[in-house]
């Protein structure tokens, strides 16, 4: 099995190669497992707005599920809310497309560039993350258009709870 990386951040024209981490990182199910490390070298996002730690599931241009353990240590926490911290909407929205751009960036039939939003629909919070969650958050492909344009359906849960969902639509930037 192999996916694709290897994405310089000077080089808008980069190509994707990556090999798929070996059977110690693959669950049994042979799904492909990425590090941070491998994520890094995906997405552009770096602190304090890499917020995806690991992809647990990926099946190529299909979808992608992603583990981000939030903690207290995280900048947004100081005013959000002090005395009672709650990870921002927009920053779950955020992770669940970073495990999107995760699919996108593998298929090889999407151009070179940055990947922005486009769009975000029928975004609903539903429970409230908090330091000490694990967000799991999954993204499955619904289309893609001219190697430019993409959407997903991403979910976001804390032990099973669904906490976020929507519609996130992407464009590359060239």
């Amino acid at each position: 099995m192999s996916a694709s990386i290897d994405i310089n951040p000077s080089n808008s024209s980069a190509t994707r190669t990556l090999e798929a981490p070996a059977s110690p990182d693959a669950s049994p199910d042979n799904s492909t497992v990425f590090t941070v490390e491998d994520i890094q070298k995906l997405l552009p996002h770096r602190y304090p707005f890499a917020l995806v730690d690991r992809i647990i599931e990926y099946v190529p241009g299909e979808r992608a599920v992603g583990i981000k353990n939030v903690t207290v240590n995280e900048p947004q926490f100081q005013g959000h809310f002090p005395g009672r911290p709650v990870m921002p909407g927009v920053l779950i929205v955020e992770a669940m497309a970073q495990v999107g751009g995760i699919v996108l960036t593998q298929m090889p039939e999407m151009q070179d560039g940055l990947f922005m939003f486009a769009g975000i629909d029928k975004v609903r919070f539903r429970h409230p993350v908090v330091p000490g969650d694990q967000l799991v958050m999954t993204a499955r492909l619904l289309w893609v258009k001219h190697g430019r344009f993409g959407k997903m359906q991403a979910r976001a849960e804390v032990n099973g709870q669904l906490a976020a969902e929507g519609e996130l639509m992407f464009s590359i930037v060239e």
